[in-house]
């Protein structure tokens, strides 16, 4: 049991609401809502941790992209069949993942600082920055960008300031009003087009 105490305790601690009258702890600054916890008093409101065991998923659910910001997630008894890669694209915050024994971690074991196993469940901790531990991953960006991360696994490419457009060759700021400006001409040039044709198309007995 001690080998996934590690993700059982911050789980725990975010899913459980704080104690009446805590002065402070793990969970003083969360509150959950069914199966959800928040952080308290976010604008926007934060997930903080999700919990879907045992919801009968053969699948994730198409709004786990809204859960993006989650720290804590339990996949547990469900099941679930292979996740395809980029399943968890953009779960950049995500540090506990605890997913049935059949599944592999997201992005492999050497996305995660920990790996464990107990009972039916697998448990991925510690969410690894893959920029930080490949320099093969950094030479396939642009000259102008940089490697960041974009969940377990998955890393993209951001161009450096003021780099910017198709593999960051572009420099300086984005012309927002030539491009509204050019857009703009050009639709209206269409639209006289479309409807002088239409008068002329009216004329014609």
């Amino acid at each position: 049991m001690g080998a996934f105490l590690p993700l059982l305790l911050p789980l725990l601690l975010l899913l459980l609401p704080p104690l009446p009258g805590a002065a402070g702890g793990a969970a003083a600054g969360t509150e959950s809502e069914g199966r959800c916890c928040r952080e308290r008093g976010a604008r926007p409101e934060r997930l903080l941790g999700l919990d879907l065991g045992n919801c009968s998923l053969r699948s994730l659910p198409p709004g786990l992209a809204e859960a993006a910001a989650a720290i804590v997630l339990d996949l547990t008894e469900n099941p679930l069949t292979p996740l395809p890669n980029g399943s968890f694209l953009g779960f950049t915050h995500l540090q506990d993942l605890a997913v049935p024994l059949a599944l592999e971690c997201p992005g492999g074991s050497s996305a995660w600082e920990e790996v464990t196993t107990h009972g039916s469940s697998r448990f991925c901790q510690g969410q690894r920055n893959l920029c930080n531990s490949s320099m093969e991953l950094a030479w396939l960006c642009p000259e102008n960008a940089a490697c960041a991360p974009d969940g377990p696994g998955l890393v993209q490419c951001l161009c450096n300031s003021p780099f910017h457009g198709y593999k960051c060759l572009r420099e300086g700021t984005f012309p927002v009003l030539l491009f509204c400006g050019i857009l703009g001409a050009i639709t209206l040039s269409l639209s006289l087009l479309l409807w002088g044709t239409q008068r002329w198309k009216a004329k014609t007995p």
